[in-house]
């Protein structure tokens, strides 16, 4: 699986677009539609995956809901620690609240990578002090992703990837 990074916003948010032969997916679908549409290219979009709602992550999701035949994974239609596919895209959803209620990260198992949204960053975590946002969630839901393997790599909703390895090691959040 490609995954592209396209930084949209006055926040910088990250929007990854994943392909997988002509079919791709896009992940928070941030401020910029032109910009994101530009990297989906050819390729046929089958879905849109929602980290949460804050309007950084989801500022042209307005664009793609006009699309029918897409689907739209969000907190409120995904179950925790579900397997979902669409196309030849195979992902995990975990429910992971904290820094908003309806935080959720989408794990592609095989490729082992995870989009968490702004659950995680490279040395630190999501902001607790948010409407809807908790840090009794957050903590809850660091344990969950302790449970998982080294060696996932990270998509963060700003600033850098990172994996579970390093923020094992090196996040003050987490250990």
């Amino acid at each position: 699986m490609e995954v592209i990074r396209v930084v949209t916003g006055l926040l910088d948010e990250n929007c990854y677009i994943l392909k997988i032969d002509n079919n791709c997916l896009v992940v928070d679908p941030g401020d910029d539609y032109s910009k994101i549409n530009k990297e989906i290219g050819d390729s046929k979009l089958l879905g849109v995956l929602i980290t949460h709602s804050h309007f950084d992550h989801i500022g042209a999701l307005r664009n793609f809901l006009t699309k029918k035949s897409i689907k739209i994974f969000k907190n409120s239609n995904v179950e925790d620690n579900k397997d979902y596919s669409i196309g030849d895209f195979k992902f995990r959803v975990y429910k992971t609240p904290g820094h908003s209620s309806d935080s959720i990260s989408f794990h592609f198992i095989e490729d082992k990578c995870m989009f968490v949204g702004d659950f995680i960053f490279k040395e630190s975590i999501g902001r607790c002090d948010l409407p809807t946002g908790s840090l009794e969630e957050m903590n809850n839901s660091i344990e969950k992703l302790l449970k998982l393997d080294d060696d996932i790599t990270l998509y963060t909703g700003h600033y850098d990837t990172t994996t579970l390895g390093y923020e094992r090691t090196n996040n003050p959040y987490l250990n």
